[in-house]
């Protein structure tokens, strides 16, 4: 599934709402958190491609999820090394590395060091900034 360019994609926060759930919204384009244990994927072993629910881009496959235990759903790497970018959070006291849709910039989770072999990375992501493709064989 190719992403829809960005040209293509909603400019403002009305458009963004009238596309998005509440709940997309305040993650993807507000930077949000959605409340652990209770996302659509944190517990989904499901085959298939996770794509951004903003602009459908390609960002995980099913092959690279995880159990982490946190209650988000959590890859050991992106699909490719273009799909997800990574940028300093220095938000609510902490420091840490929010990873974003490359594609359109959706605020996808962050990225901690403490993941599996063999990236020892875990993307630790919201539930609400992915949509599975099952359709997918989960690999580019």
């Amino acid at each position: 599934m190719p992403a829809i360019p960005r040209d293509q994609l909603p400019q403002s926060d009305d458009e963004w709402r009238a596309r998005l759930t509440p709940e997309q919204f305040a993650v993807t384009r507000k930077a949000g958190t959605e409340r652990a244990f209770t996302g659509e994927y944190w517990d989904c072993h499901e085959d298939g491609t996770y794509v951004c629910v903003c602009c459908e881009a390609p960002l995980f496959s099913s092959a690279t999820k995880f159990e982490s235990g946190t209650g988000w759903p959590s890859f050991f790497e992106a699909l490719n090394t273009d799909a997800v970018e990574e940028a300093s959070d220095t938000s609510h006291g902490m420091v840490r590395t929010e990873a974003r849709c490359a594609n359109c910039g959706a605020h996808l989770g962050h990225v901690f060091p403490d993941g599996p072999r063999p990236t020892g990375l875990r993307y630790c992501m919201n539930s609400a900034s992915l949509k599975l493709d099952q359709n997918e064989e989960g690999s580019a």
